[in-house]
């Protein structure tokens, strides 16, 4: 099942960056992996099922992230670590996965039914980044009133609201940590 979720759900990723959240449906996730119709029915009660595990699936990899950039401390710059790590979480496919949450309420619901109390993706990445902060702040890299729980979700709303402007390409890391330095420089 793990190899056929993987191709359903990266036929899903494919659907929703190039047609978007209201084309996705298991007829053009079975159609886009080349599999039976059925497919998606057989692994999944439903397709919204499908979705929540597709999300929750995204939030598994930003635990990876997380810790990543929480070994990151102390490292480089701390204006350069959280361009990277915004740069990687703001991904076009993780833009359009928080865009499918929002078009569908009955993915919201099941979400919520999962343990998901935040707005998926960015409840978790302003923690990730929140995390990160303290971890520079404990290190000294930070200043010591350095208020973590208002520069996180400053930076995931500042840098979100970018990459949805954007019409084409995901913005350049620069733009991403201009954003980033001119949050962080009053710290």
């Amino acid at each position: 099942m793990h190899d056929a979720r993987r191709q359903l759900f990266d036929a899903a990723e494919r659907v929703l960056l190039r047609e978007g959240p209201n084309a996705l449906t298991s007829r053009a996730v079975t159609s886009e992996a080349g599999v039976a119709k059925g497919l998606v029915h057989r692994h999944f009660a439903d397709f919204d099922a499908f979705l929540a595990e597709l999300v929750l699936d995204r939030i598994t990899r930003l635990e990876t992230q997380t810790m990543a950039l929480l070994d990151s401390a102390g490292t480089d710059t701390v204006a350069d670590n959280l361009t990277g790590a915004l740069v990687e979480l703001f991904s076009p496919v993780a833009v359009a996965v928080v865009g499918l949450i929002i078009a569908r309420e009955n993915l919201r619901t099941r979400l919520r039914e999962a343990g998901t109390a935040r707005i998926p993706l960015l409840g978790e990445g302003t923690a990730m980044i929140r995390a990160y902060l303290a971890a520079e702040r404990d290190l000294g890299r930070l200043a010591d009133d350095t208020d973590a729980r208002t520069i996180a979700p400053t930076l995931i709303g500042a840098v979100h609201l970018l990459c949805t402007e954007q019409e084409t390409a995901p913005p350049e890391p620069a733009e991403v940590h201009k954003i980033v330095t001119m949050v962080i420089d009053g710290t």
